[in-house]
């Protein structure tokens, strides 16, 4: 966001003839980008791919082009609908949290009314799209999942216990399922292996946030993990989390659902996310939580690209 400021008008004018300007406001983003910033487009993204993963993963060649299309866009647009929701909800938390205050709702740059309907006019297509064009299943786990996170998890689970991020991962680990049903319309085991990936993966990628923000939360008071048990407990179970993690991710290649070229990426990934894990935990650089934060983010994009490479290379 730009600031412009005034040069000094001394320089041209006499000091007792000064003209005086206030300094300009930031100007507000335009109205689609305000838009656009609702729906978290980075967490929606990240969200997509994996539903895009699962897709493809159910079928052996390429999936209905319907599911592939239709399947994914509705899931995407009911994650934006989430999201909007989620604004809209946490606008008050939002407006004491640096990392929060600029964002639409806080800075007046929309209102709820408007965020309200945007997010009902993306549910609404959302839901239409999968009940008519992919199927029904898939419409109904997408409608619970998006329930889960816009309404469960940031209503009553945010606020209510230092567990929230793993009791709400429910509905963060339901795209690949979403995908998969847009194609066998139905939930398959496979599928289940992607879910609890995802489950295992968010504690560790929410806890260093947290504890990175620990005083904007503690500020804000949302009972994180931080806030309530103090940063050796957190950075404790982030290890342990990780450590489970770990185990969960060999899992696809222990039921034969991925080969070698999924193991050994695996195997890399999960030794660099141990690394900074370990760090953090023997360490208090102030650096690492983000770090760690930041690279969880990668580890799971290469995670699924790698189980989407190996089923076309090796299946």
């Amino acid at each position: 966001m730009i600031c412009y400021a005034a040069y000094p008008l001394s320089l041209a004018f006499p000091t007792d003839t000064v003209a005086t300007t206030p300094e300009l406001a930031p100007r507000a983003p335009p109205i689609w980008r305000r838009y656009l910033e609702l729906t978290k487009p980075k967490v929606v993204a990240l969200i997509t791919f994996t539903a895009i993963v699962g897709t493809l993963l159910a079928s052996p060649g390429l999936p209905p082009l319907d599911a592939l299309v239709w399947g994914n866009l509705g899931i995407a647009l009911a994650a934006a609908c989430a999201a909007t929701i989620n604004h809209v909800l946490d606008r008050r938390i939002d407006e004491q949290m640096a990392r929060t205050r600029a964002r639409p709702l806080p800075a007046g740059h929309l209102t709820e009314r408007q965020a309200l309907l945007f997010a009902a006019t993306l549910g609404v297509v959302a839901m239409a799209l999968l009940a008519f064009l992919v199927n029904l299943l898939t419409a109904v786990l997408t409608f619970v999942s998006l329930i889960g996170y816009a309404v469960i998890y940031t209503v009553w689970l945010k606020r209510a216990t230092p567990q929230n991020i793993v009791i709400g991962g429910a509905a963060g680990a339901a795209p690949p399922v979403l995908g998969w049903a847009a194609v066998t319309n139905s939930i398959d085991p496979n599928a289940l292996l992607l879910f609890l990936i995802i489950f295992a993966w968010t504690p560790p990628h929410f806890w260093a946030l947290a504890i990175a923000r620990r005083d904007e939360y503690a500020l804000a008071g949302i009972p994180m993990l931080p806030v309530t048990h103090g940063l050796d407990f957190t950075r404790l179970h982030v290890l342990l989390y990780t450590v489970l993690l770990v185990v969960v991710t060999l899992m696809p290649f222990l039921t034969r659902m991925s080969g070698l070229i999924y193991l050994c990426a695996a195997l890399v990934l999960n030794a660099v996310f141990l690394y900074y894990v370990l760090a953090l935990k023997i360490t208090a650089r102030q650096e690492l939580p983000m770090r760690v934060f930041k690279f969880s983010v990668t580890y799971l994009m290469w995670l699924f690209a790698a189980l989407l490479l190996d089923h076309y290379l090796m299946g």
